[in-house]
């Protein structure tokens, strides 16, 4: 059972399930939801993952056609999740975990290359995809 926060507390959540992949990904959709850094995730079983205290704020661009929603807390701006349409799997930020280092461990692959600056740190041996890696 992996379980986590936002950083003033006001939303926390447990997850079942086995991930599905770890991944750092560098897109810029990410770069400006981390700050200007890769976002390293796990993706895991939608159906395993629920809130315990808080109800967070949703955010889909209204302006794609396919968008996916994003949870935040409304209080201090944490963003915990990301849904994908069609996909069984929700996206989980690593910053949230209560232990990152224990649970997500480290990044099996980097994707969105072709949007890295040149500030990103990628270790060595890391595969790395353009976009994403074929299923």
């Amino acid at each position: 059972m992996l379980t986590g926060r936002c950083y003033c507390g006001d939303l926390r959540y447990e997850a079942e399930g086995d991930p599905v992949l770890k991944a750092q990904c560098h897109c810029r959709e990410c770069q400006y939801i981390s700050g200007g850094g890769p976002n390293y995730f796990m993706l895991i079983p939608k159906d395993g993952f629920r809130y315990t205290k808080g109800t967070p704020k949703n955010f889909a661009r209204p302006d794609l056609p396919h968008p996916v929603t994003r949870e935040f807390c409304r209080t201090c701006g944490t963003h915990i999740l990301t849904r994908l349409i069609g996909r069984e799997q929700v996206v989980l930020k690593v910053g949230t975990l209560d232990d990152p280092s224990t649970a997500y461990g480290a990044p099996r692959i980097a994707i969105y290359t072709v949007d890295r600056q040149p500030f990103h740190i990628v270790a060595d041996g890391l595969p790395l995809f353009e976009r994403l890696p074929p299923r």
